[in-house]
């Protein structure tokens, strides 16, 4: 009688330990994944330290000397001696997240892309940090970006020669980086994981194979699909393509513009501007010419903000003037206006012209713009002849808002530059 006691009161302990060890086992079998993906991920940062110390990588070239002599050694490659879009001989501008040496023809093309797309700085005019001078190196140069960005060029187009028009010129930039029409259809189907035997890197390529293959059933469905809601999401959106397709049409026109030279902006300081966050503001300024926008950073929590960063602009034929927009950076909101000024810069440019083939070389006044009642200057704006350079020094009162002055600094430069 005690031992069937005893039996009975085994078979409910059983019964009742059944889950706890179901919860075990699962417990086992998640950390046991997670022991192996931790692995996964181990070797992959091996393999890829490995081939940086190895040479697999590009590596940073030595910084023994300044930022823009390493420039000049990329520039006299023999790769970048032309420049990568029209093979106008030595470029003096780069796009700088691109990665290409230009002609200054083929510059302002990309700067009417905007700075989304292609970035342009001077070789000479503008300062070089360490940083991108790096950046430069490790993506290669020209022949790297064309092998990218021509890798599909049909047989029947051609590129651009060095005397080509305006259009021509614009037309393949456009396409080239922009709609980017001749990149190597397969380039982005290339899994990211290098092969291995292991049973891991296995995994990693099925994974990818995976990828692939719901990529290409979702293109190839896409084309079926008639009914649904992404079907009236496309529906909507081509509706709002439409809308804005004549937009779209005068921007693709904006690197057709002819330019005459550059002008160089320095974003010197701003005095006594607007409060829009309570007792302060983040300042930031926004300079347009024409079709093309550029900005300064934003300076935190400042009235009296000195910014003194330099900003490149390309000036059309019909010169524009300069306008300047001055904005309060918000983190959650519309950004606040702070006020607004235009500059004539003709006046500058007109003494630019006139003293391009001056022999002078000592430092004198050209001229000036004066202050009046129908322009925002807080002085004359003098225009001065300073080691073979024209420049300009400008105040000018912000318009539309309370209060606020910014001052600027204008350089103009010949294309030959």
């Amino acid at each position: 009688m005690s031992i069937h006691h005893q039996g009975n009161v085994d078979s409910n302990n059983v019964t009742g330990i059944q889950p706890i060890f179901k919860f075990l086992y699962f417990t086992c079998v998640i950390i046991s994944h997670v022991y192996l993906l931790g692995s996964c991920l181990y070797e992959l940062l091996q393999i890829e330290s490995s081939a940086n110390c190895s040479g697999h990588q590009p590596e940073r070239r030595n910084r023994s000397s300044s930022p823009r002599h390493r420039l000049q050694r990329l520039l006299s490659e023999s790769g970048n001696r032309l420049c990568a879009d029209c093979g106008s001989p030595d470029p003096k501008w780069v796009s700088i997240n691109l990665g290409v040496f230009i002609c200054i023809k083929c510059s302002g093309v990309h700067r009417s892309l905007g700075v989304h797309i292609s970035k342009v700085l001077s070789v000479k005019l503008d300062e070089w940090t360490e940083d991108q001078v790096d950046s430069m190196i490790e993506m290669g140069g020209n022949s790297a970006a064309n092998m990218k960005y021509e890798a599909a060029i049909p047989d029947s187009y051609r590129k651009p020669r060095p005397t080509a028009l305006i259009e021509v010129r614009t037309d393949f930039i456009r396409r080239k980086y922009e709609l980017q029409q001749f990149l190597n259809s397969d380039e982005q189907m290339i899994c990211p994981f290098p092969p291995s035997s292991s049973s891991h890197y296995n995994s990693l390529s099925l994974t990818c194979s995976l990828a692939l293959d719901k990529r290409n059933y979702e293109k190839q469905s896409t084309g079926h699909r008639t009914h649904g809601i992404g079907h009236a999401f496309r529906n909507s959106w081509r509706r709002k393509e439409s809308e804005h397709r004549s937009t779209k049409k005068s921007n693709s026109m904006a690197g057709m513009v002819e330019f005459i030279g550059l002008i160089k902006v320095n974003v010197v300081r701003g005095t006594n501007l607007a409060v829009r966050d309570v007792v302060t503001s983040d300042p930031y300024v926004i300079l347009s010419l024409g079709s093309q926008s550029v900005k300064t950073r934003v300076i935190k929590n400042n009235l009296n903000p000195v910014w003194n960063e330099k900003l490149m602009l390309s000036i059309p034929k019909n010169v524009p003037p300069l306008k300047t927009l001055v904005y309060d950076k918000d983190t959650f909101t519309t950004d606040d206006f702070m006020g607004e000024a235009e500059i004539d810069i003709e006046p500058l440019v007109t003494a630019a012209k006139a003293s391009e083939n001056s022999t002078l070389s000592e430092s004198m006044p050209l001229g000036k713009w004066k202050a009046s009642k129908d322009n925002t200057l807080v002085k004359d704006g003098m225009i001065s002849l300073i080691d073979g350079k024209v420049k300009q020094e400008i105040s000018v009162k912000l318009q539309n808002v309370e209060r606020g002055v910014l001052e600027i600094e204008l350089e103009c430069v010949p294309l030959t530059q």
